[in-house]
């Protein structure tokens, strides 16, 4: 019977897997899904799963009238201890029980493609999964482990995301470099600057090639959520007038808004105090019909929607000088253009601290730019332009190399075998 190990890049916006043969070393399939879970509405029979992953999330989302539990970005509560578990349909959801359910479609998925019940993985994880927090690094390592031994797995190890990128660069390369990897996803920017040799790859000691890692937890949701809050809240009420009492006009406070740019904080919303005090809102503005907005997005749940126009938005500003943001659902109608220079002053706050952090690790680790040979750019969020000014300006002088975007990482944790034979 063939021997099959998988390496699994569990991301926040995407996952995929890369089934590696471990009799002909080499990578003879993959699987790439996006990382949502929908439950539906209505339990179906008990004997079946009353919840769909990947892109039959978002097909069962809007055929069930997004009414039912959405969730993404579930790898960024990875680390959050104030996330204890979550009730949906009276079952209760720990963070391991959600990470399961994504890892384990990916084991199903590529379970058919081979014929076998792998259950040898190597699971990437980023550098640091929150900002050098060492108690929160562990917990949501210890959640991740969890998480695949649930899904199935029984031999598992883990890897850096960024090395895993290195070594899928590595089989390309034709001589010896000193590589600076760069991982933008859609939580966190890693990096690592290693040695690659095309001589080693396959070798089961590469610790003394690994010079330098590090990572900062700001990524492609981060950009998201700044766009939302520039662009996105005046459409939902931001600048919203009330009459707290008679004669006293006040703003409607800008914190509530905080809780729409980011999808975690959309369940701020659920408790019965917070509603009430929307209702309150609304009423003293006079039924403000742009607040309404707001009632209708939580109402209906359509926050997932309105992200995925920020992402279009996004994607089409990497490539031209302009986009439209456009949004049109119950009542709620927006459409507006949005130049190439504006898209970059809204996300230059995040930018600039990866950049800041950039020249802090290389400082730290005693890294010259004339030391690197070449950079290697993967990740979703490796294509926006400003990402990409940020490195050529920084290393106008260095080979500037990228690889896909959504399977890098998962072909080379696959090749990353050695890690069995410590």
């Amino acid at each position: 019977m063939k021997k099959f190990l998988y390496g699994i890049d569990f991301g926040t916006t995407n996952s995929a897997l890369a089934i590696y043969d471990e009799d002909v070393k080499e990578i003879v399939g993959t699987v790439i899904i996006p990382s949502l879970i929908y439950f539906y509405q209505q339990p179906g029979k008990e004997s079946a799963p009353n919840y769909v992953i990947g892109e039959e999330a978002i097909t069962a989302y809007l055929k069930d009238g997004m009414k039912g539990r959405f969730i993404k970005s579930v790898k960024q509560i990875l680390s959050k201890s104030s996330f204890s578990e979550t009730r949906i349909q009276n079952k209760r959801y720990n963070a391991a029980d959600l990470v399961a359910l994504i890892l384990k479609e990916l084991k199903t998925r590529a379970d058919q493609l081979t014929g076998a019940d792998c259950r040898k993985a190597i699971i990437g994880r980023p550098v640091f999964f929150d900002d050098d927090d060492v108690k929160k690094d562990t917990l949501a390592q210890t959640r991740l482990s969890k998480a695949a031994d649930i899904a199935g797995f029984e031999e598992i190890r883990f890897q850096f995301e960024p090395i895993g990128a290195a070594f899928a660069y590595e089989k390309s390369l034709t001589k010896r470099e000193n590589v600076l990897v760069a991982d933008l996803g859609g939580g966190t920017t890693d990096f690592t600057y290693l040695v690659l040799d095309p001589e080693k790859v396959g070798s089961k000691d590469r610790k003394k090639d690994m010079m330098a890692s590090g990572g900062i937890y700001i990524g492609g949701d981060s950009f998201d959520s700044a766009f939302m809050w520039e662009k996105g809240t005046p459409y939902f009420g931001k600048y919203t007038r009330y009459e707290a009492t008679p004669g006293r006009v006040l703003t409607v406070p800008k914190s509530l808004f905080a809780h729409i740019c980011s999808w975690e904080q959309m369940n701020f919303f659920n408790g019965l105090r917070i509603k009430k005090e929307i209702d309150d809102y609304y009423y003293f503005s006079g039924n403000d019909p742009v607040f309404k907005n707001l009632i209708t997005l939580i109402e209906n749940n359509l926050g997932y929607s309105v992200f995925q126009s920020i992402e279009k938005t996004k994607i089409t500003l990497s490539d031209k000088d302009s986009a439209r943001f456009n949004y049109r659902n119950m009542g709620i109608q927006i459409d507006e253009e949005i130049a190439l220079p504006l898209y970059e002053q809204i996300i230059a706050k995040d930018v600039n601290r990866i950049a800041k952090y950039l020249d802090d690790f290389m400082v730290q680790h005693h890294i010259s730019a004339r030391d690197i040979d070449s950079l290697f750019l993967t990740g979703g969020t490796s294509m926006v332009g400003s990402i990409q000014k940020l490195f050529k300006n920084k290393f106008p002088h260095v080979n500037f190399n990228s690889g896909d975007n959504f399977q890098s990482v998962a072909k080379g944790l696959a090749y990353s075998g050695y890690l069995f034979e410590d």
